[in-house]
C-alpha cells in the first residue's frame, strides 16, 4: 500500500542501522560471487566509458579544477583525485555507454520490472573512499554491497510515479547507494549514518528527459560524488533533518508522492536484491527495455538464417510504458541511438551484432540501417500489456519477401536472472570494453583475476593501480 506521509516507522533511523551493523559474514557466497560479476562489469564499463566523448570532457572538467594529486583513481587515465571527484568521473564512465546492470523490481506496479543502473552510482564510491582508507578487500566488497542493497530497496519502495513522471532513479535513488557506501567504509556510527543519508538526499535529482544525450550518465556519476560529499560532510558534524526518507517533507513524499513502506521496512537484506529479483548485466550497450526484443530477434536471425535483404517489414510490440523511455524512432547519433528499439532491431538484422562498436555515430548514418528502419513499426501490443509492466515482454513478427512470418516472444533478455551471465561470460564483455580503452589482455586478465578473489585482497591498490590504459 502507498503511503503519501509519514507514518510510525523511523525508517531512515532503520536503514543507518542495518548499514552501521552488518558485516561481511552476513554476506552468503552466492551474494559475493554476484557481487564479483557486477563489480568486474562496472570496472570493464569505467575503463571504455573513459575513452568516450563524455570522458574526455570529464578529464577537462578535472584538469579546471585544479584539484592537484588526491587518493582515488580514475580509472582509464591512471589519475588520483579527490575522493568525490574520483566518484563522479568513475560513475559517469561506468554509464557512459547505458552498457550497465539494472535493477529488476519486485511489484508489479514498478514500470517495466526494472528500477535503477545499481553499479553505477556505489561501485565509484565504495572504491573511491576503499582507495583514501587503504580497505581490504572485504571491506570494500560490504560496502559496495551495502549500497547497492539501500539503492535497490528505496527505489522499489517509492511511488511509481516519482519515474513515471520524469525522475531517473538511477540519479536519485543512486545517491543514497553512495552515502551507504561511503558511510560504512568510514566506520560511522547510527547518527553519522543517519545524518549522511539525508544530506544525500537534498541532493538527489536527475531528469528522464535527459535520456539520449550526456546528461544520463552525468546523472550516475554525479549521484555518487553527492552520496561521497555527504558522507564527508557528515563527518565534518554538518547537521540534517533525522528523517529524510519518511518526513512529510522528506523524499519519498517530494519526489514521489508516497512510498510502501513494507517495500522497505525489515525488508533490507531480506532477501538482498542481488539475489532476489536479482539485477540483469547487460549484452548489449543500449537501454534495458530493448534487450528482450533483442535477444530474441538474434535468436530469430540464427536459427531462421534471416538475411537483411529477406526482410519486408517487422513489427515489435511492447506494453505502453516501454516508447515512453525508447523515444528516439529515427535516431540521430550513438545516445539516441541506445533509446531506439528501430535501430536495435536495425543493427542486429544487418550485422547479427550489437556491441560498443555498432553504437557509433557512423552507424546510425548508414543508409541501409536507415533503410531497415523503415521497415521496423514499433508499437503498443495487447499481448504485452497484458503480461504487466513489470516484464519487458517483446513480441517480434518479421515478414519476409517470400510470404513467411517468422515470430517470436521475450519476457527477458540475455544477462537477466532468468538468461544469467556466468563469471566468464562477465569476463569476455570485460576483455571487449577493455580492449576498447586500450588495455592489452595481460593487463585485463590480471584485473579478471583479481576481481574474482576480491574479498581476499589486502588493500585495494593491488586492483586500482591495474585500471589505467596499458598499450
Amino acid at each position: 500500500m502507498q503511503t503519501p506521509v509519514s507514518t510510525d516507522i523511523e525508517l531512515t533511523k532503520y536503514v543507518a542501522e542495518f548499514i552501521t551493523r552488518t558485516t561481511a559474514s552476513d554476506l552468503s557466497g552466492a551474494l559475493v560471487e554476484l557481487g564479483r560479476k557486477s563489480i568486474l562489469d562496472g570496472l570493464g564499463l569505467a575503463l571504455s566509458g573513459s575513452v568516450s566523448r563524455t570522458g574526455e570532457l570529464v578529464r577537462r572538467h578535472l584538469e579546471d579544477l585544479n584539484l592537484g594529486a588526491g587518493a582515488a583513481t580514475v580509472i582509464g587515465g591512471g589519475r588520483k583525485v579527490a575522493p568525490r571527484f574520483a566518484a563522479f568521473a568513475n560513475g559517469v564512465g561506468i554509464h557512459a555507454d547505458d552498457y550497465d546492470d539494472t535493477q529488476l523490481a519486485v511489484a508489479k506496479d514498478r514500470v517495466y520490472g526494472l528500477l535503477t543502473h545499481p553499479t553505477a552510482p556505489a561501485l565509484p564510491a565504495a572504491l573511491a573512499i576503499a582507495e583514501q582508507v587503504k580497505a581490504p578487500g572485504r571491506d570494500f566488497m560490504l560496502a559496495y554491497q551495502l549500497g547497492v542493497e539501500v539503492e535497490c530497496k528505496i527505489a522499489e519502495a517509492i511511488a511509481p510515479r516519482h519515474y513515471q513522471t520524469g525522475f531517473h532513479a538511477t540519479a536519485t535513488c543512486g545517491t543514497f547507494a553512495a552515502a551507504a557506501a561511503a558511510s560504512k567504509l568510514l566506520g560511522f556510527d547510527v547518527a553519522t549514518t543517519r545524518r549522511a543519508l539525508s544530506i544525500a538526499g537534498s541532493q538527489s535529482a536527475g531528469l528522464r528527459e535527459n535520456f539520449g544525450t550526456m546528461t544520463k550518465p552525468f546523472h550516475a556519476g554525479r549521484a555518487s560524488e553527492s552520496g561521497v560529499a555527504a558522507a564527508q560532510f557528515a563527518s565534518y558534524g554538518w547537521t540534517a533533518a533525522p528523517r529524510i526518507l519518511e518526513a512529510p517533507r522528506g523524499f519519498f513524499s517530494a519526489a514521489g508522492g508516497g512510498y510502501d513502506p513494507d517495500a522497505i521496512h525489515g525488508k533490507l537484506g531480506a532477501p538482498w536484491t542481488f539475489v532476489d529479483p536479482g539485477v540483469s548485466i547487460k549484452p548489449h550497450p543500449s537501454g534495458s527495455l530493448t534487450h528482450p526484443g533483442m535477444t530474441e530477434m538474434l535468436r530469430l536471425i540464427q536459427a531462421n538464417d534471416i538475411r537483411a535483404d529477406q526482410v519486408r517489414h517487422v513489427r515489435v510490440g511492447t506494453n505502453h510504458n516501454m516508447p515512453n523511455a525508447l523515444i528516439h524512432h529515427r535516431p540521430k547519433d550513438e545516445l539516441q541511438a541506445k533509446f531506439s528499439m528501430e535501430f536495435c532491431m536495425a543493427i542486429l538484422l544487418l550485422d547479427r551484432r550489437a556491441g560498443l562498436n555498432e553504437f557509433t555515430d557512423a552507424a546510425v548514418e548508414r543508409e541501409d540501417i536507415k533503410a531497415m528502419i523503415e521497415k521496423i513499426d514499433f508499437v503498443v501490443d495487447e499481448v504485452a500489456e497484458a503480461a504487466g509492466y513489470h516484464l519487458m515482454t517483446t513480441i517480434i513478427d518479421i515478414d519476409l519477401v517470400d510470404g513467411r512470418r517468422i515470430s517470436g516472444r521475450a519476457d527477458f533478455g540475455k544477462g537477466s536472472p532468468a538468461m544469467p551471465m556466468s563469471y566468464d561470460d562477465v569476463a569476455a564483455k570485460f576483455h571487449e570494453n577493455a580492449e576498447f580503452a586500450g588495455m592489452n589482455r595481460h593487463a585485463a586478465a590480471e584485473i579478471v583475476e583479481l576481481v574474482s578473489k576480491l574479498e581476499t585482497l589486502a588493500s585495494m591498490d593491488e586492483l586500482t593501480r591495474r585500471l589505467v590504459r596499458i598499450a
